[in-house]
This record gives structure tokens, sequence and C-alpha cells, in this order.
């Protein structure tokens, strides 16, 4: 049995449908509290593509043969609740993507900040406890979902997961330190501290897939019908850059960028982050060890999205601005970062990825029925 967290969000929802497929032996569960839909409509923006309610999923889903789906509706910062669910169906693999995503939504104010890591932080540990005292320490792989975010923004090629360190008095190979520039990116830092803490104490056996920026409208499945379409956030708090630049340009604007805009970031398409996740789920890991992926396929900048974003634009008869906008945040504006990933392209993600061109490509395509959104929310991403 395959346990998904997070299974009504953005990445969890196609993850619950590949699985299905991938699986069909197995029972696929997932659980999630709806809190991403919930904090979206408190800042006033909608998913630009419309998202069926959970129940019509799930049915829709059964029509298309994806019938080993169960979901369940539960907060996993409650200990109770998780425990009554490790008990109940005992997973060999837990796959926990569930969290409160969004750095821009971590600074709104305190107790937002406070929601972010108390949700994020409690729910991993209420897993790892859970695993421990429910007995699956030896039968359970956890993979959690962490992010590339947490690394900071070196001068060096950054590793997957530690770091090789000399010193005059010796040298020895140690995790790699939590340098989180937001409150949402320090939590996941703290979860990868639990995460290492836990598998050293009580010998669980952990996978940290750091998840780059995720892009994409869907993927093979939920592209089958329109009740098993994937969110597409767009304002400023819930929406990465290259659906921003998307927004901008179909609701008729600039596509703006912060400052000079050449920072390199690692990103990832939608459907290679979930088919390496499918991939992890099948994986046979050394046991009771932390392993570190860096789940990332492509370097790019604001500016380089922003152009890509144009060209795709180009292709379906549209035009759009490119401007430079002073920074609101406190950055290196030219950073070029260096990422390690070939552990993740071995084991998860060994064919060819989706290129950024091709996945800027598609999104502009199925974005296009949703102009009127974009232009009726336009005041949540300008």
């Amino acid at each position: 049995m395959i346990l998904v967290t997070g299974a009504d969000g953005y990445i969890g929802w196609p993850l619950m449908l590949r699985l299905s497929r991938a699986f069909p032996e197995e029972r696929i569960i997932g659980v999630d509290h709806f809190g991403r839909r919930r904090w979206v409509e408190e800042i006033g923006s909608v998913s630009a593509i419309p998202i069926a309610p959970m129940e019509r999923r799930m049915k829709t889903a059964k029509e298309f043969g994806m019938c080993n789906l169960s979901f369940i509706e539960a907060d996993l910062t409650n200990y109770q609740k998780v425990c009554q669910i490790l008990k109940t169906f005992r997973p060999r693999v837990i796959l926990h993507v569930a969290a409160q995503p969004a750095a821009p939504f971590s600074h709104l104010h305190a107790p937002l900040a406070d929601l972010t890591q108390e949700n994020n932080n409690r729910m991993c540990r209420n897993l790892l406890w859970g695993i421990k005292e429910c007995g699956l320490e030896h039968s359970t792989h956890l993979i959690e979902t962490t992010t590339t975010g947490v690394y900071g923004s070196p001068n060096f090629t950054i590793p997957e997961g530690f770091i090789h360190v000399e010193t005059d008095s010796g040298s020895d190979t140690i995790p790699y330190p939590g340098m989180a520039t937001s409150w949402y990116h320090m939590s996941k830092a703290n979860d990868v501290n639990s995460l290492y803490l836990a598998s050293r104490l009580w010998g669980l056996t952990i996978t940290d897939l750091r998840t780059a920026i995720v892009f994409g409208t869907g993927t093979r499945e939920t592209r089958l019908h329109p009740d098993l379409a994937t969110r597409f956030d767009f304002d400023f708090y819930f929406g990465v850059v290259p659906n921003r630049f998307c927004a901008q340009m179909l609701a008729g604007h600039p596509i703006t960028i912060y400052g000079k805009g050449e920072q390199k970031k690692p990103m990832i398409a939608l459907e290679d982050a979930v088919q390496s996740l499918a991939k992890a789920a099948a994986y046979s890991p050394p046991k009771q060890k932390f392993q570190v992926f860096n789940q990332m396929t492509i370097l790019a900048s604001p500016k380089q999205l922003a152009e890509q974003v144009q060209r795709a634009g180009r292709k379906q008869g549209l035009q759009a601005e490119v401007v430079h906008i002073p920074n609101p945040r406190k950055e290196n504006e030219t950073h070029q970062m260096k990422m390690e990933n070939g552990g993740f392209r071995k084991h998860f993600l060994p064919e060819e990825p989706v290129s950024l061109q091709e996945g800027i490509d598609r999104m502009v395509r199925d974005l296009l029925p949703y102009r009127p959104v974009f232009k009726q929310y336009e005041d949540r991403f300008l």
C-alpha cells in the first residue's frame, strides 16, 4: 500500500493518478485537509484551471480505470489521526508531499510564518514518530519532497545533500547546512534535520527529494478529463515565476522581472516531478539510511524564463513586452547557481526530461482558454 500526503495538491493529485496506473495491484491512499484551496481563497485568488471537488475527481478517475484509489480527509498535524492511518494501512511507502509551500505567503505576517512552520514541521515529526510508534521502522520507506531552497545560494556547485569538509584538524562528510531565505524554506530545512535525526536514531529508511521550482499545467493523466485537472496558481503568493509570467502575458500586460533577473534557479516540469516520484515509490533504497537527491532538471533565470514565455506567446499570435522593476526581495540578482543531480537522474529520471521551452510552450497553449480568469484576477499578480 502506498500513502500519499497532500493528495489534493498541485503535485499530489497528479501523483495519485500516476501511481494508480504504475501500481495497479496496490492500493493508493491519499490524505489531505484541503489547506491549499483555503489559503488561495483567503488571499483572494483562484486556480486558473478549474479543479473539481475531490469526490468528483475520484469518481472520474475510476471511470478511467484508476479503481485502486482511496481518499481520506485528515489533518496530519493531528498525531492521533496520523497513528490511526498508519496502524490501519501500514504503508510500504509514504510519499510526503503535503506542505504550505509558498514563501511569500509565509512572509505576509507573523501568524502565517507560524502556521507555515507549525504545519510543515509538525506533519513531518508526526509521520516520523508514527512510523516508529506503529512498528513500521523496518517496513516503511518514507519519501519527502523538501526543497532545493534549503541550500541558499553558495558560490560553488551544490551537492546532493552532503558536503565534504576539510579543516586544519581533519575532514568529514556532513549534511549540507540549512541556508534558507524564507520562513517556508526554513521549515523544510527543519524537516531535513528531523529526517536525518530520525534515520540515525531509529534506523528509518528515508529518501529526501529536494524539489526544485515545479512548472507546468498537467500530466498525461490530468489531461484525460477536465475533472482530473490539477490546480494552476498564478498569484503573487502561490504562483511560481513561470506561472506569473504566463498570466501577465495572457492578461495583456508586460512581463515584469524583479531587478536584473539574471540569477539562475533549479526547475523541473510537473510531468518529470510526478514521474520521478512514482519511480521513487518503486525504488529499493539501502535499508535504515537517509539519502538525498536533487529533484531538478533545469537551471534558468527569470530573464531566460521571460524570453521563453515571449517566444511561446508569439507562436500563439501574442505579443508581450518585458520590463524590469525594483526587486522587493533580498537576493543576488546575478548568482549563477550550479547543482549536482546525477543520483536523481540515475535512479529516478533516466529518460530525457521535458525541456524549458517545451514546457513553457505547452503551458501557454493550455492556458489560452483561461485568459478571462487572468484578466479578472490581474490584481493578484500585478
